[in-house]
């Protein structure tokens, strides 16, 4: 009987722990290269686009959010939403062309192709703790707010991997057939980020097209973050079933996917 992809890809993953962390070493290092202030980057980024955030919303616009809210700070409410979408589509965005990125190493060595994205989700993880803890720093000296809830993030990023990986092997598996799908993504991501709510409350969106964030497992991981973040709040059951089903089903189709078509990546690249 043949083993779901997912069972065969995490023994992959035992058996190969050694290269899949010199793949995430690698791909962390050249995102910083030649650079004097290296990792300090990924703290310099989100810094600049928090305090950007506040002087535009809070400042200029003096942006309010619905009554009812977890918070009426509206960067601190946009930022800790912005926070899992942006581990998201790092991860998938860079795993369209991981594949390209390591052909030398598919055509010409036995190697597992399926750890590329799955090495892009990991490398983008450790940008992703490091502006976390900024957030969450910021949320204690400017909210004056700390919630031990935030010790359940783990899993929220564990279902951020799962679903950005499933996501990620098939669109790394598409590209090496059809080079217009990168791009494709791209617009592909750029509706679904308007779908869910980060910029926009979710009593804001008109009611006719509200079932529309009860299908977007992203809406969920957002929604998560903030609570976590913001409130003393537990994770409801629905919350967490949905974000498991939805998490588990993106990662063994997209691991199903990945297998059929890497039969001809060697071929193809």
């Amino acid at each position: 009987m043949p083993s779901l992809p997912g069972l065969k890809f995490f023994r992959t993953l035992v058996e190969r722990r050694t290269l899949l962390f010199q793949l995430v070493r690698r791909d962390f290092e050249q995102r910083f290269v030649g650079s004097a202030a290296g990792w300090l980057w990924g703290l310099i980024h989100p810094l600049v686009l928090l305090l950007s955030w506040t002087f535009v919303f809070q400042w200029c616009l003096k942006v309010t959010l619905p009554r009812g809210e977890i918070t009426q700070n509206y960067t601190m409410w946009l930022f800790t939403g912005y926070l899992p979408w942006l581990l998201f589509q790092e991860t998938v965005t860079r795993s369209s062309t991981s594949l390209l990125d390591h052909a030398n190493l598919i055509t010409k060595t036995v190697f597992p192709a399926e750890l590329a994205p799955v090495s892009i989700f990991l490398s983008s993880l450790v940008s992703h703790l490091m502006t976390l803890t900024m957030v969450v720093v910021a949320v204690f000296v400017w909210l004056n707010h700390f919630s031990v809830m935030i010790f359940l993030l783990p899993l929220y990023m564990l279902f951020t991997g799962l679903f950005a990986v499933g996501i990620g092997w098939i669109v790394a598996s598409l590209q090496v057939y059809l080079r217009d799908t990168s791009q494709a993504m791209m617009v592909v991501l750029t509706l679904w980020f308007w779908v869910t709510p980060i910029f926009i409350s979710e009593e804001q969106y008109p009611p006719q097209v509200r079932w529309v964030l009860m299908l977007n497992p992203l809406a969920y991981l957002v929604r998560a973050y903030r609570e976590r973040l913001l409130s003393y709040r537990l994770p409801s059951i629905e919350e967490l079933t949905i974000l498991t089903v939805s998490s588990v089903a993106a990662f063994i189709i997209g691991g199903l996917v990945f297998r059929h078509l890497k039969r001809g990546f060697a071929d193809v690249l």
